[in-house]
C-alpha cells in the first residue's frame, strides 16, 4: 500500500489501483453517512477529486492518487457506508482505476513513511 498526505491509500493489482480512505482519515471524520463514488468510465487525474464522503462532522473530496480511468466503483457504500469506518482499508475501498502511469506510485509514501507523517500533524 501507499500513502498520501490528503490520507488516501492505493494498492496496486497489476495495472490497477484499488483506492481508498486511511484509517487515520475514517477516524478523524467519525460516523461516515454517505459516500459518492465515482462512474466507471470516468477519467481521473492525480490529487484532483473524484469522489465524496459524508460524515456527522463533515463532507470531503477524496483524491485520486494517481491518473487513470474508472473502471470499478464500490457500490455498496451506497447502502452500507458505515464500511469506511469499519473497514477503511479493506471493504470500504472506494473505486478500482487503469493506471495510465504506475511510475506516480513512486512518489507517495509507503506505511512507515505514512506513519511518521501523522506524528507531523
Amino acid at each position: 500500500m501507499k500513502f498520501t498526505k490528503d490520507h488516501e491509500w492505493v494498492r496496486l493489482e497489476g495495472d490497477v489501483a484499488i483506492v481508498g480512505i486511511t484509517k487515520h482519515a475514517a477516524e478523524q471524520l467519525g460516523d461516515v453517512v454517505f459516500v459518492e463514488t465515482p462512474e466507471v468510465g470516468k477519467v481521473v487525474e492525480a490529487k484532483a477529486g473524484f469522489a465524496v464522503v459524508e460524515s456527522v462532522k463533515a463532507a470531503s473530496d477524496v483524491y485520486a492518487p494517481v491518473d487513470g480511468e474508472v473502471i470499478e466503483a464500490n457500490d455498496a457504500l451506497a447502502t452500507a457506508p458505515e464500511t469506511v469506518n469499519a473497514d477503511p482499508e479493506g471493504a470500504g475501498w472506494f473505486a478500482r482505476i487503469k493506471v495510465r502511469d504506475a511510475s506516480q506510485l513512486d512518489a507517495l509514501m509507503d506505511r512507515a513513511a505514512y506513519d511518521q507523517y501523522l506524528t507531523t500533524l
